[in-house]
């Protein structure tokens, strides 16, 4: 299992059993979620792992992680990749939090956190989107490194890209 620790963190990459745990909205014995959790978001990120797995394997580490305080464990939301890299080793992300943790600076640990696991394992370019209302999480990628290269109607593209840049960030 791949986990990605952090100061307040433990980003804790989902197995099978942890995904039908989220789609079914119950909590696996002894797991502690924070109210609000899962979210929708959460729901069609783990959806689309089990799918993922059983169309054509794990994905791991390409796949999704939950968001747990490091003090007591609770998940507070959830973070991860939509798929394993492209053959352009493009990964696209994501990620969100309950309500109650919104604010203090969580999104943006695990953010930054899974970006540089994902340059460790050699990804060229990582690319998320915002809501165009949604200015926390644009802020979110923005801190964390990210430039907007793009927006339409809907959404506000963002992406960071390492290919052929020494130790740019």
């Amino acid at each position: 299992m791949n986990n990605v620790e952090t100061p307040r963190l433990l980003l804790h990459g989902m197995s099978v059993t942890d995904a039908e745990h989220v789609v079914a909205g119950s909590p696996a014995a002894g797991g502690r979620w924070a109210p609000g959790y899962p979210s929708p978001g959460e729901k069609g990120a783990a959806t689309r792992f089990l799918t993922s797995c059983a169309d054509t394997g794990d994905p791991s580490p390409f796949g999704p992680y939950e968001i747990r305080l490091r003090e007591d464990g609770v998940v507070i939301g959830g973070v991860g990749f939509h798929a394993a890299p492209d053959v352009d080793g493009s990964v696209t992300i994501g990620y969100g939090l309950v309500e109650s943790a919104r604010g203090k600076g969580y999104a943006g640990e695990a953010l930054r956190a899974l970006l540089r696991f994902a340059r460790d394992q050699g990804v060229a370019r990582v690319r998320g989107d915002a809501d165009v209302g949604n200015v926390p999480s644009q802020r979110v990628m923005a801190a964390a490194g990210m430039r907007l290269v793009a927006e339409d109607a809907a959404l506000k593209y963002y992406a960071i890209d390492w290919s052929g840049s020494a130790g740019e960030e």
